[in-house]
């Protein structure tokens, strides 16, 4: 498969109340556990969204991160099953082999079953966990499959890429509901949005609900319906038209979502939060199955360099915003470092879950930060920790590290340069080493990537840089 996805003032409660939200001190005191929907959106560009000055039109988000906090320094993972690995287990996927590329259709191997999962955290808290959308995190055994770990409903496909109208991977129906193969006619964005619709129009509101709604769009093919692509008629580029389509039918579901929250009464008590699960492709190696090479890559990721399936910011910062009414101040822009990773601690506290029977996390409680704006707890962002490739960020200080020959090595700083246009490694020596080291550390405690290990029989410990040929560097880690 090719594709290897301000500070806010402390007021009295009732001028707070006045002004739409409350002190953090009101809140601890008198806020219940929310529902939480989480939506994700497959390679999504940071750019391709009206809130960030898109012609794409995306009402339905762009009311969202108005009434809430948009998150400017949010990361994931370069590729999609990393990025979902990090969230549903708040570690990174280096710790247990899914650093390396996606879950092909091919690969035997899925997402460990030891790590204990937010959905389990959260049903154990008593929420109601349900999963409509992809998946792409273990297929060939349904010991991964979602219903077997932790979420008492699933609706949507369980590997990655799909045909939006045929439902089928490789010619294969990958349409499940509980387990059991689905074949029904329909668009794949409308049919998770409505599925989703119907779960909340059915959910007893005394009851918690952990809905995780990942939208398989806007990720190739490139296919949207008559009506969304009448409705960019202007643009000329079959690609971008298809695509732009696409996000606009996607934030039409979104919409619904919210306004069946409205009509069964869940909405003031709901954290919603949206983001994509990594930067938009920018290169027709990472488009998927599809072959873009000789046409236009649609995504736009702003002012950040390259996309998914690389270090750069372009493919590691990413769309995001977080909304929950009365409790995320309108209108906020938190400019602080979040990884995907911090989501699973905060999720948790927020739904007064115990922790315990997970692994040790990389993540970290960052609700403040997102609430308030407040200074981020997190100092260093671990972009990828793979054989070949790696890169971490401390501070404002970004190491990009490419051991393979001609190995390369990038520094960049963020606060001065976001785009990433200077190399200015040669005059920073010290931060250099120091970022290296603090690699070579973390590659020390990885755990070989499970594609290795399931096409090239590696069981042993794969020491950082080591490799021999420029094709093991193409087959084995993919960028990355």
């Amino acid at each position: 498969m090719r594709s290897i996805c301000t500070a806010i003032c402390f007021v009295p409660v009732f001028l707070a109340g006045c002004l739409g939200w409350v002190s953090p001190a009101a809140a601890q005191q008198s806020a219940p556990r929310p529902n939480i929907v989480y939506i994700l959106a497959d390679d999504l560009g940071w750019k391709d969204v009206g809130f960030h000055g898109s012609d794409i039109r995306t009402p339905h988000l762009d009311e969202l991160a108005g009434g809430g906090a948009r998150l400017e320094q949010f990361y994931a993972q370069p590729m999609c099953t990393p990025s979902r690995a990090a969230l549903m287990t708040g570690r990174y996927p280096f710790r247990y082999g899914l650093q390396t590329a996606v879950i092909p259709s091919a690969g035997k191997y899925g997402l460990a079953t030891d790590e204990w999962l937010l959905p389990q955290v959260l049903k154990e808290a008593g929420y109601r966990t349900a999963i409509v959308g992809k998946w792409h995190l273990g297929h060939a055994d349904r010991k991964y499959w979602p219903r077997q770990r932790g979420f008492d409903y699933q609706y949507g496909p369980v590997l990655g890429e799909i045909d939006y109208y045929t439902h089928e991977a490789h010619g294969v129906t990958d349409w499940y509901r509980d387990n059991e193969m689905v074949k029904e006619d329909g668009y794949a964005t409308t049919l998770l949005g409505n599925d989703a619709v119907r779960l909340i129009e059915s959910h007893d509101p005394k009851t918690q609900l952990f809905l995780y709604l990942t939208f398989t769009a806007p990720h190739a093919p490139y296919q949207a319906p008559q009506a969304y692509l009448d409705g960019y008629d202007h643009i000329a580029d079959p690609s971008r038209r298809a695509y732009a389509a696409m996000i606009t039918a996607m934030d039409d579901e979104i919409g619904r979502v919210v306004a069946a929250l409205d009509k069964r009464g869940m909405r003031e008590n709901t954290l919603i939060v949206f983001q994509s699960d990594n930067g938009g492709p920018r290169s027709a190696q990472f488009t998927g199955e599809i072959d873009m090479s000789k046409s236009t890559i649609p995504a736009d990721n702003g002012p950040f360099r390259d996309g998914k399936g690389t270090l750069y910011e372009g493919g590691t910062r990413v769309v995001a915003l977080a909304n929950w009414p009365d409790h995320i101040k309108p209108g906020a822009i938190v400019d602080q470092p979040i990884h995907i990773v911090d989501m699973y601690p905060t999720l948790a506290s927020l739904a007064g879950a115990s922790l315990g029977k997970n692994k040790p996390l990389d993540g970290i409680d960052i609700w403040q930060t997102i609430r308030e704006g407040r200074p981020s707890p997190r100092q260093e962002v671990v972009y990828h920790v793979g054989p070949f490739l790696a890169a971490v960020r401390e501070k404002e200080w970004k190491l990009v590290w490419k051991t393979t020959l001609p190995s390369r090595i990038e520094l960049f700083n963020l606060a001065q340069d976001p785009s990433e246009k200077s190399n200015v490694a040669e005059q920073n020596t010290g931060a250099v080493t120091r970022l290296q080291q603090r690699i070579e550390a973390l590659a020390r405690e990885a755990v070989p990537p499970l594609l290795l290990q399931e096409a090239f029989g590696v069981t042993k410990h794969v020491l950082f840089g080591s490799v021999s040929t420029p094709q093991e560097e193409k087959d084995l880690e993919m960028q990355p």
